[in-house]
């Protein structure tokens, strides 16, 4: 599975926009955006959805899991744990 935000997280460690996310997948752009206007984990053809973390995979992406090790070095960017953003007082 993979979430909107980690397709959107993704793109930004690559340092790209949707449309070349979506040549680098092979889908189309509306297909990209779709994906990333959802709610919690992407929804849609599982052929589409392999393409696309395929593709991410390829450039150099680890997608982890809830409760996941990563087994990728380096930096990377992943929550510590699940909690809602709540705006600072100042």
């Amino acid at each position: 599975m993979i979430t909107a935000a980690q397709m959107r997280a993704a793109r930004a460690l690559l340092g790209i926009d949707q449309k070349q996310l979506a040549e680098l997948a092979g889908v189309s752009l509306p297909t990209i955006q779709r994906m990333e206007a959802s709610e919690g984990n992407v929804r849609g053809v599982v052929d589409t959805l392999s393409k696309v973390v395929e593709a991410l995979g390829e450039a150099g992406i680890e997608l982890i899991g809830d409760n996941a090790p990563s087994i990728g070095t380096g930096r990377g960017v992943r929550f510590r744990e699940a909690a809602a953003l709540k705006p600072r007082s100042v």
